[in-house]
């Protein structure tokens, strides 16, 4: 893991401000999905970002030149996601974590006290290297971004979750992440046995049945034809017949074909139409759902991810109002879609 950027000989001049700017910025988007999966949060992993540049800048004079900037940069990362998932008492989670699957539609108004688990763009994750090169890496740069790994990972407690995620993800010696959280390896040795055996006990799909590209292609084609026709038969057999349908912020939560078509036979009436746009997160199908108002205008309405499984879905989740208004800015969608 050893970082060749911005490091000198002895006899070297000094690394130069410009030059701590320069390679600090190339390592910005992967600090940046450090942080969210950290934090599962889009907008706090930015916060942390800017955060972790803010203190790198004060600190530059106390940096050595003979250590990696690269571990440097992700040692403060770490530690101000720590300190920011320290504030939050329960953490990020997401509705199926929170109660069982739900007969009824939803009651009142949205949960807005839960801290809700957010998708990540994947035009966040271009031009990223997959540190899967190493034998200490667990996880692909695929399997380590997908929604139920960064779902799951929640439920560690944070330093757990940041010894796995530098040691299992990142692929960093048991000696680097002590460094990091200031620790010894010992005790970074048995943080990391307590995380993995409890991950190993949630429930999570780490390796989803594949599935061909011409199939996948065929059957987003065949979802969003059932949506934006309004084809509930359609839309209902795309489904596996065991799947998942949640809606954050609405804790209810919904199990199984049946379940979820009856949600959606009482809901779908009430609109005039819809639009899908395809924009892709956590390297998985996503779309952004439009409704048409009473205006004739297509109004942002959602964030739809999906988990595709033996050419069925497995897991919709979609990202509802308020939360979605945060999400369209973030995925750099419009508010309203042009004809």
């Amino acid at each position: 893991m050893k970082d060749k950027t911005l490091t000198s000989p002895a006899n070297a001049a000094p690394p130069s401000r410009a030059d701590f700017v320069r390679v600090a910025e190339a390592h910005r988007r992967a600090l940046k999905l450090h942080c969210y999966r950290m934090l599962g949060s889009l907008h706090e992993a930015e916060d942390a970002v800017q955060e972790t540049m803010l203190r790198a800048w004060r600190g530059f004079d106390d940096f050595e030149a003979r250590a990696s900037i690269k571990n440097w940069l992700y040692r403060i990362a770490t530690n101000v996601a720590l300190n920011m998932a320290s504030r939050s008492k329960h953490g990020r989670t997401m509705p199926d974590r929170l109660n069982g699957p739900s007969t009824m539609r939803p009651q009142g108004r949205p949960d807005a006290e839960t801290l809700w688990i957010e998708p990540y763009p994947d035009a966040e994750l271009e031009s990223l290297p997959d540190p899967a090169a190493g034998p200490d890496v667990r996880y692909e740069l695929r399997e380590s971004v997908r929604f139920a790994f960064i779902t799951t990972i929640q439920q560690l407690p944070p330093r757990q979750r940041a010894a796995l995620l530098l040691a299992d993800v990142l692929g960093w010696s048991a000696i680097e992440v002590a460094a990091v959280l200031d620790a010894s390896v010992a005790s970074v040795n048995s943080a990391l046995q307590r995380a993995r055996a409890k991950l190993a006990t949630l429930d999570w799909d780490a390796r989803p049945a594949p599935i061909a590209d011409e199939q996948q292609r065929s059957l987003l084609e065949r979802y969003v034809r059932a949506w934006e026709s309004a084809d509930l038969e359609r839309f209902v057999s795309l489904l596996r017949e065991d799947a998942v349908y949640s809606m954050p912020p609405w804790r209810e939560w919904y199990q199984g074909r049946s379940s979820i078509a009856d949600f959606f036979r009482a809901v779908w009436p009430a609109y005039r139409g819809f639009r899908l746009v395809p924009v892709g997160a956590n390297l998985q199908p996503a779309f952004a759902l439009y409704s048409l108002g009473a205006e004739g205008r297509w109004n942002a309405h959602s964030i739809q991810l999906l988990a595709l499984d033996e050419s069925q879905i497995g897991a919709m989740t979609m990202f509802m109002q308020p939360l979605a208004q945060k999400l369209f800015t973030a995925f750099r969608l419009p508010k309203v879609l042009e004809p």
